[in-house]
């Protein structure tokens, strides 16, 4: 079945077609004969009951740098009426900006499909709905109070602090157990963000990577780990991380299987999970998740197939 496909996302101009899994999925849906149309969340406008946003056709995609997508008419979509899918694509901080595009999203998502669904991405931001899985995170704590820091750091000896509701491994600090500029550190995040902050018990099995999961419709899809570049912690690719084959050990097939119907009934389709050394989960990443290119690369797989079959799938139980 041809389908109207409009993905709300990032700049198309500008994005890395080596492994951008947007653009993957944009690759797949031209495939299967889809219309596509590509807007910015910013462009999205509700007047009383209506939710609309100039689009741009996408007449062609292809993997040729400089050349990767050929851009037709700007039309002023109804997205309630003139799309059968939106693809709520576009890059973290999860912020205000963010949480908005959601409730105008949800505003249509009983009449055009919204992957992920977005009243479950707002309720589900990585670093806290990974809280409701906490018998497989690393000793975790969410403050904004130096002594709350000090006191988990004197606990753990080591600490990573990291921003609530960043993402691709921006401000991500390690703290040895000299705890030398915590406070400073603190002052910091404190001054740049209003939330509170993330802190960890740091892994010293992040040396050996940082698995990348990804799970379509609550199944595994497959896996890479990544491997932080030298003189890093940081195992994320957008932060020079290396992908690398791999497969899932028994705690991570548990972690699925506990993880893949909770995800399937909150509408979650396209998620990634973080694994650090086999069994420490850390993320559950649904705004914008990444990975499925590379793990392609290693597995031959078509994970974007998978995507769309299982799209295809929830419209077809839609009626």
């Amino acid at each position: 079945m041809s389908l109207r496909v409009a993905f709300q996302m990032d700049p198309i101009e500008g994005i890395a077609i080596g492994g951008d899994s947007s653009f993957a999925l944009m690759i797949e849906a031209q495939a299967r004969g889809h219309q596509i149309w590509h807007y910015l969340a910013e462009d999205l406008t509700l007047d009383r009951d209506r939710l609309t946003a100039p689009a741009r056709a996408i007449e062609h995609v292809q993997r040729v740098a400089g050349d990767h997508v050929r851009v037709g008419e700007t039309r002023r979509l109804d997205l309630a009426q003139d799309v059968d899918v939106i693809w709520m694509r576009q890059d973290p901080p999860f912020d205000l900006g963010y949480i908005t595009a959601t409730h105008l999203l949800e505003r249509i998502a009983d009449k055009t499909l919204v992957v992920n669904d977005p009243v479950s991405v707002r309720n589900a931001p990585e670093k806290l709905y990974v809280l409701d899985f906490a018998q497989y995170m690393p000793p975790t704590m969410i403050t904004r109070d130096l002594a709350e820091l000090r006191r988990f750091h004197a606990e753990h000896g080591e600490v990573v602090v990291k921003p609530l509701h960043g993402n691709a491994g921006a401000a991500v600090f390690r703290i040895d157990a000299s705890g030398s500029n915590m406070g400073a550190l603190a002052e910091l995040f404190g001054k740049v963000w209003r939330e509170p902050f993330m802190v960890q018990a740091f892994l010293p099995e992040v040396a050996q990577g940082d698995k990348r999961i990804v799970l379509v419709d609550g199944e595994v899809a497959g896996a890479i780990n990544r491997l932080p570049g030298k003189g890093e912690i940081r195992s994320n690719l957008a932060a020079g991380g290396s992908a690398h084959k791999t497969g899932l050990t028994e705690t991570e097939q548990r972690i699925c299987a506990e993880l893949g119907p909770e995800l399937k009934r909150r509408g979650l389709l396209f998620v990634g999970i973080d694994v650090i050394g086999g069994q420490w989960l850390t993320e559950i990443n649904v705004t914008s998740p990444t990975g499925i290119v590379a793990i392609d690369g290693f597995n031959d797989s078509n994970i974007p197939g998978m995507i769309w079959d299982a799209v295809e799938a929830r419209l077809a139980a839609l009626g």
